[in-house]
C-alpha cells in the first residue's frame, strides 16, 4: 500500500471537516440568548463591521432590540456548519413588553465572529401575534436530536421547506406533509398544516421571494426567512416573514411562521 503524504492527508481533512466547527455556533447562540437576556449586544462575538437587520431594516446595534433586556421563556436553536449560520426562536412571553424573536446570524469561514444579523422581531400588532399562545403551543412540541441514522440530508429538509412556501402560489406542489402535523402562526395553533393557494396578487408579486436559509441536519430543522407579499397592503411586494421548519423522516412535523405588519395584523 502506497503510504499518502501528509500534505494529501491535510487536504483531505480539509475536504471532509465542517466549515464551522458545530461547538463554535453552539457558543455563539448561547452568546445571543445572554445578549437579549442582558439587552447588551457587545455579548456578542461581534465584527468590527457586523452588519445588522430588523424586519428587513438595516440599524445600527444600539438601536436594535438586543438593547432591550429580555426575560427568555423559550428558545431553540439551528447550527448550519455548512453555510457557518444560526437561527435561533426566542419567546420573551412574559417581557413587560412581549416578543417573539427569529434570528440569522452568519459568521466568518471559521465561525468565530459574526458578520450579519438578521431580526424577524414580532410583537403586538403583527399577524396573529400572541406571545403566550406561542409560548404555551410550542412548549408542547419536540425538537430533540434526530439519531444519526435517521437524519435526513440538508437536500431533503431544504426541499421540503421550500415545497411549503411554494405550494402558496402553486396548489398543485407536493408538499411532504407529515402526519401528524402542527403549525404555529404567531400564536394560532393548527394541527391541519395544509394552505390554501394564495390569490393572483401573491403569485403576481413573485411569491415568497428573497429566501434565506439555515439547515441543521441534527434536529432535522430549517428555517427560511423570506419576503411575504400580499399580506401587508403597505408593503405589496413582500414583509418581513420567516418559516421554521422540523423535518421527521422526511416529512414536515412542525412549522412556525412568524409575519411582521406595518398596521394592525396587516389591516385585515
Amino acid at each position: 500500500m502506497v503510504p499518502h503524504h501528509p500534505l494529501t492527508l491535510l487536504s483531505l481533512a480539509a475536504t471532509t471537516a465542517a466549515a464551522c466547527p458545530r461547538s463554535t455556533l453552539q457558543s455563539a447562540t448561547t452568546a445571543l440568548l445572554t445578549a437579549q437576556t442582558a439587552g447588551n449586544p457587545s455579548a456578542l462575538p461581534l465584527t468590527p463591521n457586523t452588519t445588522y437587520l430588523e424586519n428587513d431594516a438595516a440599524l445600527p446595534l444600539s438601536s436594535s432590540v438586543l438593547t432591550t433586556p429580555l426575560p427568555i421563556d423559550l428558545s431553540r436553536s439551528l447550527h448550519d456548519t455548512t453555510l457557518c449560520a444560526t437561527f435561533t426562536e426566542i419567546i420573551a412571553a412574559t417581557a413587560p413588553h412581549p416578543y417573539v424573536l427569529m434570528t440569522r446570524m452568519l459568521f466568518t469561514a471559521d465561525g468565530a465572529s459574526i458578520t450579519r444579523i438578521e431580526n424577524v422581531v414580532a410583537d403586538k400588532g403583527d399577524w396573529l401575534f400572541n406571545a403566550q399562545g406561542s409560548l404555551s403551543n410550542a412548549k408542547k412540541e419536540v425538537w430533540d436530536v434526530v439519531p444519526e441514522a435517521k437524519r435526513d440530508t440538508r437536500e431533503v429538509i431544504r426541499a421540503a421547506g421550500d415545497a411549503y412556501l411554494d405550494s402558496w402560489a402553486n396548489g398543485k406542489v407536493s408538499v411532504p406533509y407529515g402526519s401528524p402535523c402542527a403549525r404555529l402562526e404567531g400564536g394560532s395553533y393548527t394541527t391541519n398544516c395544509k394552505m390554501p393557494e394564495f390569490p393572483k396578487e401573491f403569485k403576481d408579486a413573485g411569491g415568497a421571494k428573497n429566501r434565506r436559509y439555515v439547515i441543521d441536519e441534527e434536529v432535522g430543522g430549517v428555517d427560511i426567512f423570506n419576503d411575504f407579499p400580499f399580506l401587508d397592503p403597505k408593503k405589496p411586494n413582500g414583509t418581513a416573514s420567516t418559516n421554521f421548519v422540523r423535518v421527521e423522516g422526511g416529512k414536515i412535523r412542525y412549522i412556525h411562521e412568524v409575519t411582521i405588519c406595518t398596521q394592525n395584523n396587516c389591516a385585515r
